[in-house]
C-alpha cells in the first residue's frame, strides 16, 4: 500500500483525524495545569505570553524539521510570500493566542473547550459574506442554531440571580480568539492556493510567535517564572501537540476533500471536556455541560456535513 493510498483510506483518515482532534483537545487541561504549576497569577499577562510565544516558536521549528527531513519538501519562501505570512502569523498565532491564553486563565478547562468551538460556526457565517457559492442554507442554519445554543447554555448558570455568567476577559477573550481564528482561516486558505499549506503553517506559527515573545519580555527580564521539571514536560508536549496535530491535519487535507476530514472536528470539544474532567481536580462534568457539549458537537457535525454537501472546502486552524 503506497503513501497516497494509506492517507485516503477512510478508516485511516478517521483514525488520524480523531488523533489530531484529541491532541488539540488535550491543550485545554495541559494549559490549566501549566498555569497552576508555575503559580501564574490571573493578572500576569506577560508570563502567559512568554510561555505561549516560546511554545509556538518551538512548534514552528518542529513543523519545519518534519517538512524538511521527513516529508523531504522545500521550506524556502520568496520575500513577497514571507511578508504575507508575517501578517498571517501576527493575526492567527499572535492575536488569536493572546486572547486564547488569557481567556483560558479565567475560564475552566471544560468551558474553554466548548467555547473554543465558536470559531467553527463563525467561519460558516463569514463564508456566507465572503464566497458567492458558499451561502447559508437550511442545514447550516440548523447547525448554527444548535451550536450557538450549546455555547449559550454553557454560560448559563441557574444558581446565580441573573442566570448568565460571562466576563469580557474570560469568555469574551475566547470569543475574540474564535473570531481571529475564523478570519485567519480565510487568509490561510487564500495563501494555501499557491503555497504548500504545511509550509504556510510552519511560517505563521514561527513568525506569529514573535509577537507573543515580545509581549512576554517583561516576565523574562523580571525572571518571575520559576520552572519545574513538570513544566518542561508540559511545555514540550504543548509544542509537540501543535506540530503533530497540524501536520496530521494538513496531510489529511492534502489527500482528501476538506469535508471528509473536518466532519470529525466535533471530537475537539468532546476530548477537551473529558480530559479536563480527568486531569483537573476542580472541574466537574455536570448535566448542563453534557447537554451543551452534545449541542455543540451536533452543530459542528451539521455545518461540516452541509459544507461537504456543497463541495466548499474551508479549513479551520486549531490549537
Amino acid at each position: 500500500m503506497n503513501e497516497n493510498t494509506i492517507w485516503t483510506n477512510k478508516y485511516f483518515v478517521a483514525f488520524m483525524a480523531i488523533i489530531a482532534c484529541i491532541l488539540w483537545g488535550s491543550a485545554f487541561p495541559v494549559l490549566k495545569i501549566t498555569y497552576a504549576e508555575l503559580q501564574i497569577a490571573t493578572s500576569d499577562v506577560s508570563a502567559r505570553m512568554l510561555i505561549a510565544g516560546a511554545r509556538f516558536f518551538l512548534a514552528g521549528l518542529m513543523v519545519f524539521a518534519m517538512q524538511k527531513f521527513v516529508l523531504r519538501q522545500p521550506v524556502k519562501m520568496s520575500r513577497t510570500s514571507i511578508k504575507s505570512l508575517l501578517w498571517l502569523g501576527l493575526a492567527q498565532t499572535g492575536l488569536q493566542y493572546y486572547f486564547f491564553y488569557n481567556g483560558v486563565a479565567v475560564v475552566s478547562g471544560i468551558k474553554s473547550a466548548i467555547l473554543n468551538s465558536i470559531g467553527n460556526f463563525l467561519v460558516v457565517v463569514l463564508a456566507h459574506f465572503i464566497y458567492t457559492n458558499d451561502r447559508l442554507n437550511f442545514g447550516k442554519v440548523i447547525g448554527l442554531i444548535t451550536g450557538f445554543a450549546g455555547i449559550i447554555l454553557v454560560n448559563w448558570q441557574p444558581s446565580t440571580s441573573i442566570g448568565w455568567e460571562f466576563s469580557f476577559r474570560g469568555e469574551g477573550f475566547l470569543v475574540f480568539a474564535g473570531l481571529t481564528s475564523a478570519i485567519g482561516t480565510f487568509w490561510a486558505k487564500s495563501l494555501g492556493r499557491s503555497l504548500n499549506p504545511v509550509t504556510v503553517n510552519a511560517y505563521q506559527l514561527t513568525l506569529g510567535s514573535l509577537l507573543l515573545i515580545v509581549l512576554g519580555i517583561p516576565a523574562l527580564l523580571e525572571g518571575s517564572l520559576r520552572t519545574t521539571p513538570l513544566f518542561w514536560i508540559l511545555f514540550i508536549y504543548s509544542a509537540f501537540l501543535s506540530a503533530a496535530a497540524f501536520s496530521i491535519w494538513y496531510t489529511l487535507l492534502k489527500y482528501n476533500k476538506a469535508g471528509e476530514v473536518t466532519i470529525y472536528r466535533f471530537f475537539i470539544p468532546i476530548s477537551g471536556a473529558i480530559l479536563s474532567t480527568m486531569l483537573l481536580p476542580d472541574e466537574q462534568f455536570t448535566m448542563t455541560i453534557l447537554v451543551a457539549l452534545i449541542l455543540v458537537a451536533l452543530g459542528i457535525s451539521a455545518v461540516n456535513h452541509w459544507q461537504r454537501s456543497n463541495g466548499k472546502e474551508v479549513e479551520i486552524a486549531e490549537k
